[in-house]
């Protein structure tokens, strides 16, 4: 009987997840649209989240035609030297930064991974922080676990988790194992979150371990990466080591991936 009423449950939960996608999710907009959205629409509303550490905000705003919601983010902190992070983690140059933000954004479009929000600068009064498109009726990955919500497609989601670990390396995201920063919506799209605390300058990859699959025109995009094109992209948020730490992981990468086709073979690497 317990058996019977907690499949009843779980197929009531995922039902409810299902349900969702008749209303409007994901993003409302993205690309071009969206960061001109972000840039000049105007504030109706602000609420503070009441989680995580960076105290961020809900913005809803109007640009008298459309409505959409937004996060904002203003934490710009450095700390040269070591620094010890909460479970007793130490490292070099600790930065939490909404200039990470726009710089992720920035990187995801240079690899047209397509996993974080659109994410722009922008100033209000005397205060500039990063302003990213809110993901419209989505849950945390942490939620989908718990929850036991599967999706319909495995080999579509494990394309997309692929590409989330691959983002978290070439960043070096020192939060990337909160899988809160994973967003799900009820197309089952993944979308990558807070990167305030990414971009160290380090040359080696936080765990190339979890690099085991990768995508062959993400992999193309990473080859044509070279200083003066991040410089231009990315130079206005980050700092000269933090840009140089982005391409010695890139080549980091490129070897695991090379590697791996190597004792695997292309297809059971590359896809």
């Amino acid at each position: 009987m317990k058996r019977t009423l907690a499949v009843l449950a779980l197929l009531g939960t995922s039902s409810a997840f299902r349900a969702q996608a008749e209303e409007p999710f994901g993003l409302p907009l993205r690309g071009e649209a969206a960061e001109t959205f972000l840039r000049t629409a105007a504030v109706m509303h602000k609420k503070g989240l009441g989680r995580g550490i960076t105290h961020s905000e809900q913005y809803t705003l109007s640009d008298g035609s459309q409505t959409h919601r937004a996060v904002w983010k203003t934490i710009d902190e450095f700390k040269p030297g070591l620094s010890s992070l909460e479970g007793g983690a130490v490292i070099m140059d600790f930065t939490d930064s909404y200039k990470n933000e726009i710089a992720a954004y920035e990187l995801d479009k240079l690899l047209g991974l397509e996993l974080v929000p659109p994410t722009v600068e922008r100033t209000f009064g005397r205060t500039t922080g990063s302003l990213q498109m809110w993901v419209e009726s989505a849950m945390t990955e942490a939620d989908r676990k718990q929850r036991k919500i599967e999706p319909s497609d495995v080999q579509a989601w494990n394309g997309q988790m692929y590409k989330v670990r691959l983002l978290h390396q070439l960043t070096y995201d020192t939060d990337s194992r909160n899988i809160n920063n994973v967003l799900v919506d009820p197309s089952f799209r993944v979308y990558a979150i807070d990167f305030s605390r990414s971009f160290l300058g380090y040359s080696d990859l936080p765990s190339e371990k979890e690099l085991v699959r990768f995508p062959r025109a993400a992999l193309e995009a990473l080859k044509a990466l070279d200083r003066p094109t991040l410089d231009a992209r990315l130079a206005r948020w980050l700092r000269g080591p933090q840009i140089q730490g982005i391409l010695k992981r890139r080549d980091k990468v490129l070897a695991v991936a090379a590697r791996r086709v190597q004792e695997q073979g292309e297809a059971a690497v590359l896809y």
